[in-house]
């Protein structure tokens, strides 16, 4: 099979590999299309340290069952699916809680951290447990449901703390996690939702998808503006989708006493929190991470129009030009949000 290969950090090629082999438990998919993801670019140039050459990298993705294994039930070839990025376990008291997202033995595919490798889905065919994949819509086309990881993120982060419909979230970073987890509080009732970002594209596309508001910090004082805008009180939710120093004192800044910041952003490893205002105002913080089984939800979402990531699919482009839209991603291209690669 032809797979996008990272040999060495910044080396990427189209290169022959052998088809995986499948377990008994495992569903052989033949990859129709596979979103770009910023962790893959920051993977690419080894600053995560998760992304260990040589690796074929990609998580979000979709496809067409090719084969399955022995043991597998309900899946068949020719069955139209997607998968969760992350494999869990099924063992681990995590899993048997609900709560796969924090498996205790989780790998990623697309990852390699030193610890496990697990090649992933910039390649003509992946290998995937049948526990992580889903059935998809005939309705629903495969560069859409490419997202549907990227939707589950947004719908997991949204459940951490689902603000009352009468209130006002705040949205800090207005890339494309940040407009979904913006439509799916949309599809949740919550009609006062305000983004905030310094790109004015992005504030743009925020005002087009349905934010009241779309705050620029380096123009305004985002939490005095924020107060304004609700009668002095503040925002009862914030979502910091970035994860900076400053980006994340201006999701708690926004947020009225007894408020809750739900953190997804991760860029930097360590912040610097105002913990005096956490402290003094009872502000809850709550850390999101991944998703955890909220996949067919987003499915759901998807087939029903409640989330529209069509506007956030900058450019759909076969693998061999793979190499060269990495380098205009890393580069900050920023005409591009989404590219799916399509093997």
């Amino acid at each position: 099979m032809r797979a996008l290969l990272l040999s060495e950090y910044k080396k990427l090629s189209v290169v022959d590999m052998p088809v995986p082999d499948i377990g008994e438990g495992d569903v052989l998919v033949r990859v129709r299309a596979c979103g770009i993801c910023g962790s893959d670019i920051h993977g690419y140039d080894g600053s995560t340290g998760r992304r260990i050459p040589p690796l074929v990298m990609g998580h979000e993705a979709a496809g067409v069952v090719e084969r399955v294994g022995a043991g597998v039930r309900g899946f068949e070839p020719g069955d139209r699916v997607s998968f969760d990025s992350t494999v869990s376990c099924g063992a681990c008291a995590f899993c048997r809680s609900g709560r796969i997202n924090l498996c205790d033995n989780r790998t990623v595919l697309g990852v390699s951290t030193g610890e496990y490798r697990r090649h992933g889905a910039f390649a003509e065919y992946v290998a995937v447990p049948s526990r992580i994949v889903y059935k998809l819509p005939d309705g629903l086309p495969f560069e859409r449901a490419a997202l549907l990881e990227a939707v589950s993120v947004a719908v997991h982060a949204v459940s951490r703390r689902v603000p009352a419909p009468d209130d006002t979230a705040v949205i800090v970073g207005s890339g494309m996690i940040g407009v979904l987890i913006l439509q799916v509080l949309r599809a949740k009732g919550i009609a006062r939702v305000l983004a905030v970002d310094v790109d004015p594209r992005k504030r743009a596309l925020a005002i087009r998808i349905g934010a009241a508001h779309a705050l620029d910090p380096a123009e305004r004082d985002v939490p005095a503006t924020v107060r304004e805008l609700t009668g002095g009180r503040g925002a009862g939710v914030s979502f910091e989708v970035v994860g900076h120093s400053d980006t994340l004192s201006t999701a708690i800044r926004c947020l009225r006493k007894g408020g809750t910041a739900v953190l997804v952003g991760n860029l930097s490893p360590k912040v610097e929190l105002p913990l005096q205002e956490v402290v003094s105002r009872e502000i809850d913080v709550l850390g999101s991470c991944a998703s955890s089984g909220e996949i067919p939800e987003s499915i759901d979402l998807l087939a029903r129009g409640a989330v529209d990531v069509d506007p956030i699919i900058s450019l759909k482009a076969p693998l061999d030009e793979g190499p060269a839209l990495f380098e205009r991603l890393y580069r900050g291209d920023e005409t591009l949000m989404k590219v799916i690669i399509q093997p």
